[in-house]
């Protein structure tokens, strides 16, 4: 057994490196063999987190280092999963703050900082990328200390160490010009400054639920940090909620630590340790599992309410079941209240009849993970278009989500962001130079008009703007904001859609569908540059003579599809939309097909 364990989190931005950092932090303290074939970007082994190259799931792995534990928990860097990061902070004792040496501090950042610093963790700064050859180390540490005062960090807080590192080189040094050898200097700072976790082994066992797995074999895992006592193989647990309530009681069947990041089995867990445990069926995130004589719950840090909705039901298109194997409500609803259960950032709701159901989540990114992951375990479904969730204050005005949007941009774009900003209600709270012809520009904008502009914004700074959007608070309701201009256009029939009708209709706007592409009556087919809907028909061939000359027939040539995200379609739609999703597919549809009920329910 090592003498002592440290629990640290890493704290980072989008793409600022954490994953890379722990690749190479196990790698030098010889968690692999010599021989050990080993993946990049070791932690995100989910498949979409391997495909975005983002992490999405928070998980722990260890390091033993100078006969001292480190369990390391990596969390998301995106802010539609703070919810994990705000669990995770709870097993931790320490945080890394990891900044990028060009970019700065970025708003994520300063939303986990925040959370991390009012739970009283003292964070070490790792200033990453110092090999980047726009890196500005001193620029940075000073803004990071800003950072620290703006969100009211105390004297022991402001007194942080700072370490220069580079995670893909594999090198920390404590001076910016100092040796670059390795990591161990990290390490040393982490063993040194962070206190180990001292926790009482006397007491009877207790830990707070922090994270749940299902695994095939072993039912449910919990994963937590044992805040008292020990836990051992075969003994009588039970688990009880955050009112002292008991939800579930069994035997702790089987106990695992991690060694790298692998599971291990071990027959006690220590106070202090983080495990996963097993032998619970009804247990969830934020329970005290604990041994039966206990009857208080361990506080849980309470999570932020969620901002967004979206309706989800059966594929009722002509359409449904030619993909997908899981087409049921049922099926639906049984997979969307396990993912409520294993992602406490989600919240779910049902109508009475049990056939339409409403995911709530944090923001675009979070829904279209969760829509994606259903679709690709062969499920289709209809998705309204999302709505913000409004509140109201003590004095019943109405509030809606509004969000601080940073954006980095070239200086000759900075006007027409900004126009395009006004539009959406938003307001300009800071513009800064950061050198080379560039620009920071910083907005508090309402959550409503941001649906779907990462893509407008990509299209007004050429693709080399970058923007990062982060919740900020309740604030007032800004008003009626102008929806989509552009009409739909609206295939007429049932059938496979032809080349040369479609050619012929490129000139009434975008199309969304291409030669054998297979449509129905009430599908969007593309969309209009001029308000108004209109009804076409894709499915006209070429009327053919007896009669041909050399000439005759011209060269149908069709424009590209653009090809859209899930989160792209859905910001698109209108209240009487929705989007169609298979395994295969993703269709924009009316929400009523049939033309004569849309056009009496328009006179209603």
């Amino acid at each position: 057994m090592t003498s002592s364990i440290r629990n640290i989190t890493i704290i980072a931005h989008v793409d600022h490196g954490k994953t890379t950092l722990i690749d190479n932090l196990m790698k030098q303290s010889g968690s692999f063999r010599e021989n050990e074939i080993i993946d990049e970007r070791l932690m995100d082994s989910g498949e979409l987190e391997k495909e975005r190259g983002i992490t999405i799931l928070a998980k722990p792995a260890s390091i033993n280092w100078k006969n001292s534990r480190i369990n390391i928990i990596d969390t998301p860097g995106h802010r539609d999963f703070a919810a994990e990061v705000e669990r995770v902070l709870s097993m931790a004792d320490g945080a890394l703050l990891l900044i990028d040496s060009a970019e700065g501090v970025m708003p994520q950042t300063k939303f986990v900082l925040a959370k991390a610093l009012k739970q009283g963790l003292k964070p070490i700064v790792v200033i990453n990328k110092l090999d980047k050859s726009d890196q500005r180390a001193d620029e940075v540490l000073d803004e990071t200390f800003d950072l620290f005062v703006s969100l009211d960090a105390n004297e022991e807080q402001l007194d942080f160490p700072v370490i220069y590192a580079s995670g893909r080189s594999g090198w920390a040094s404590t001076e910016i010009e100092g040796p670059r050898e390795n990591l161990n200097p990290l390490l040393d700072l982490v063993i040194e400054h962070v206190e180990p976790a001292l926790m009482d082994k006397t007491k009877p066992f207790a830990m707070l639920s922090t994270l749940l797995y299902a695994d095939s074999f072993l039912g449910r895992s919990l994963v937590g940090r044992i805040s008292q006592g020990t836990a051992k193989a075969n003994q009588q647990i039970k688990a009880i909620n955050l009112r002292g309530e008991k939800v579930d009681e069994g035997r702790l069947t089987k106990i695992f630590r991690y060694e790298g990041t692998k599971k291990v089995p071990i027959e006690i867990g220590e106070a202090g340790d983080i495990v996963v445990i097993a032998g619970l069926e009804k247990a969830n995130v934020a329970d005290t599992i604990c041994d039966i004589q206990i009857n208080e719950p361990i506080t849980a840090t309470p999570i932020d309410p969620p901002t967004m909705s979206i309706k989800i039901t059966v594929n009722s298109s002509p359409l449904a079941g030619t993909e997908g194997k899981k087409l049921t409500s049922t099926q639906i609803r049984e997979r969307l209240i396990q993912e409520a259960q294993n992602n406490v950032g989600i919240s779910f709701a049902e109508n009475e009849n049990k056939d339409a159901f409403e995911i709530s989540g944090r923001g675009e990114l979070m829904l279209e993970i969760l829509l994606t992951q259903m679709r690709r375990e062969g499920f289709e479904m209809t998705v309204s278009p999302p709505k913000v969730l409004y509140q109201n204050s003590d004095s019943g005005e109405k509030l809606e989500p509004i969000e601080e949007i940073t954006i980095d941009l070239d200086e000759e774009f900075s006007s027409k962001v900004i126009d395009s900003m006004n539009r959406r209600k938003g307001k300009l709270i800071d513009l800064k130079d950061t050198g080379k012809n560039k620009k920071r520009l910083i907005f508090h904008a309402p959550t409503r008009g941001l649906m779907g502009y990462t893509s407008r914004f990509l299209t007004l700074t050429k693709g080399t703007g970058v923007i990062n959007r982060i919740f900020n608070s309740y604030g007032k309701f800004e008003g009626e904001m102008e929806g989509r201009r552009n009409g739909a256009l609206i295939a007429m029939e049932q059938g496979k859609a032809v080349a040369f009708a479609i050619f012929n209709l490129q000139a009434r706007g975008e199309m969304f569908v291409t030669h054998n592409d297979p449509v129905y009556s009430g599908m969007i087919v593309g969309l209009s540059p001029k308000p108004g809907d209109m009804i076409i028909n894709v499915l006209k061939g070429k009327k053919l003579t007896n009669m041909r000359t050399q000439g005759t027939d011209e060269n149908v040539v069709l424009t590209p599809v653009r090809k859209m995200s899930i989160a792209e379609q859905l910001s698109i739609l209108n209240t009487d939309e929705a989007l169609e999703i298979t395994p295969n597919s993703c269709r924009l549809r009316k929400a009523i097909l049939d033309p004569h009920e849309r056009k009496r329910l328009a006179k209603i």
